[in-house]
């Protein structure tokens, strides 16, 4: 998994170049009607229901875009929110909150409507030892705004990407000849470029199971759009010896069964491409 610090960088990237997106060489519009020197108040107003997300996200934006801007939060990231909560206050210049607004609302819209969802799969689950994932599924170019509400929402993320952990699927092993291949060569490939990443690897049947498991140094196995008798015996089968995560089309509505089949993980690419945002606004006061 990727650093703190890495992670980090990856937000200020997002805020650089939505910044640079939206407002360009300038909010033309707050310019042109807004003196400078204008002072102004606006509240963030919930008309929703779900888990808030993104509070500290939206401090890094308006203060990368006005450091001299004040902030009064009242609600903080994973509290449940409802109609006509005021999350927080944010007070100073009239352009420089216009200029920060559009992102803010977009950014938690959809950070609150990822944790709200992880939410409902991290409820179902629990009193048992099974923890929700998130997959690679994000929206291209703010995958760690998504994966951070994963994280608000209860859940834990899985890898960031390509590069911090091995997972080899179903056209890895029928690329490289098989599974005891790749994962053969995924193990000279690591020892040559000196990597020390975990590898998963995919099975589709019990056959396959039990081909992972003659080889060593597997972090996990990844059990692939399996029915819930095929799971228990995929448990059983593996016995401790790594661990497990149940993956493919897992809904709301199974996730539990799964979870009572003694897995470690279940995985759900729903939970940050298939959500509906929640509403907020920007309100002056």
């Amino acid at each position: 998994m990727i650093s703190q610090a890495q992670f980090q960088k990856e937000i200020e990237l997002i805020i650089v170049n939505a910044v640079r997106e939206d407002v360009g060489d300038g909010d033309h519009s707050s310019l042109a009607c807004i003196p400078a020197q204008a002072k102004g108040r606006a509240k963030l107003l919930v008309k929703d229901t779900g888990i808030i997300a993104g509070v500290e996200f939206a401090k890094q934006v308006f203060y990368y875009v006005d450091p001299s801007l004040k902030i009064e939060t009242l609600i903080n990231d994973g509290e449940q929110v409802k109609r006509g909560d005021i999350v927080f206050y944010v007070e100073g210049s009239s352009q420089s909150i216009l200029k920060g607004e559009r992102l803010v609302l977009n950014a938690m819209q959809r950070m609150s409507a990822i944790a709200t969802k992880t939410k409902d799969f991290a409820e179902k689950l629990k009193g048992t030892n099974t923890k929700i994932l998130d997959t690679r599924k994000t929206t291209p170019g703010i995958r760690a705004l998504e994966k951070w509400a994963v994280k608000i929402g209860g859940g834990e993320n899985h890898r960031f990407a390509l590069y911090d952990m091995i997972m080899l699927k179903d056209n890895h092993i029928d690329f490289a000849g098989g599974i005891t291949r790749a994962i053969e060569k995924t193990k000279a490939y690591l020892k040559e470029k000196d990597l020390d990443l975990k590898i998963i690897v995919e099975a589709r049947d019990l056959e396959e199971i039990q081909e992972i498991l003659e080889s060593e140094g597997i972090y996990r196995i990844l059990i692939d759009n399996f029915n819930y008798e095929d799971t228990k015996k995929a448990v059983q089968l593996i016995n401790k010896k790594c661990l497990t995560e149940s993956s493919g089309g897992i809904t709301l509505d199974t996730v539990r069964k799964y979870a009572e089949c003694g897995v470690d993980f279940v995985s759900s690419g729903a939970l940050t491409h298939s959500v509906y945002n929640m509403d907020l606004s920007l309100k002056a006061v």
